[in-house]
């Protein structure tokens, strides 16, 4: 059970933790008379340091740098009791953190006397390389983390300014008025033609109006020449003679049956370029 921590005056000290001791005690006691519990926790010892988990989530309470741990001590009238002092990295306040362990204070103690012991082992063979590199290591990630905040803020302002202009376009600007687009020009500095498009009234950058587009009808059909297609199978009965409307239907049936005409031949002579 976890009952708290409390800043006091020294980085170590018998009396020091007693007095925190004492003080944690009495505030338990008041939450118990108010109905609320003393909350349970996980203690993870390394040679980094002591973290102090909730037991459900694992979610880390606090965090306790073992080169910030300054003091550790059981308290021998009570062997559920044991606390540490710690500096915070914050406020660079000393902190005692006590602890009710259920009659395992002095087991606890010795386990994080242990990792202090394999921590200096290893600062030894290291030559200090690695517990530097964990203070650069912690520093970069406070220094991240102020500058997703300062960044966090930064893009709320920027957010709010851009809704600002937002207003101030919309009240500047008459209501219903629509600035036309003027059309995009290519290379030539000339308005691309697009079949799609409808014709425009507008001149072009010389002066002279651009001949209209000739409209395209589609109900009747016409040649190269502008003549009108001839076709005598799609005449009526009453276009030709009879005679003539026979034979033509005549020809006509031969045709669906895939008969040709003997002795003619077909020629296209080349148009002369004159005419």
């Amino acid at each position: 059970q976890f009952l708290g921590s409390t800043e006091v005056e020294q980085p170590k000290g018998t009396e020091v933790v007693r007095d925190a001791v004492r003080k944690l005690k009495f505030a338990r006691h008041i939450k118990k008379s108010e109905g609320q519990k003393t909350p349970k926790v996980e203690l993870q010892i390394s040679i980094y340091g002591v973290k102090i988990l909730d037991p459900k989530t694992k979610e880390v309470q606090h965090n306790c740098q073992l080169h910030r741990i300054s003091f550790c001590a059981d308290d021998k009238t009570d062997k559920r009791i044991f606390t540490f002092i710690c500096k915070d990295s914050e406020s660079n306040k000393h902190l005692c953190y006590v602890f009710d362990s259920e009659k395992c204070a002095e087991e606890i103690t010795l386990t994080i006397g242990q990792a202090f012991d394999l921590a200096y082992r290893k600062f030894l063979e290291s030559g200090g390389k690695d517990v530097e590199t964990r203070k650069q290591i912690a520093g970069l990630q406070k220094r991240i983390q102020e500058l997703e905040t300062e960044n966090t803020e930064l893009k709320s302002k920027v957010q709010d300014l851009e809704n600002q202009l937002r207003i101030t376009q919309v009240h500047a600007s008459p209501a219903g008025s629509v600035t036309p687009k003027s059309p995009s020009t290519d290379i030539f500095d000339m308005v691309p033609f697009s079949p799609i498009s409808p014709q425009s009234s507008t001149p072009t950058r010389n002066g002279t109006q651009p001949p209209p587009v000739p409209s395209r009808s589609t109900e009747i059909k016409r040649d190269l020449f502008g003549a009108e297609p001839f076709d005598p199978f799609s005449c009526g009965a009453g276009d030709f003679p009879p005679d003539i409307q026979s034979k033509l239907d005549e020809m006509q049936e031969g045709f669906k049956m895939g008969l040709t005409l003997e002795g003619t031949v077909f020629c296209l002579d080349p148009l002369d370029s004159r005419c």
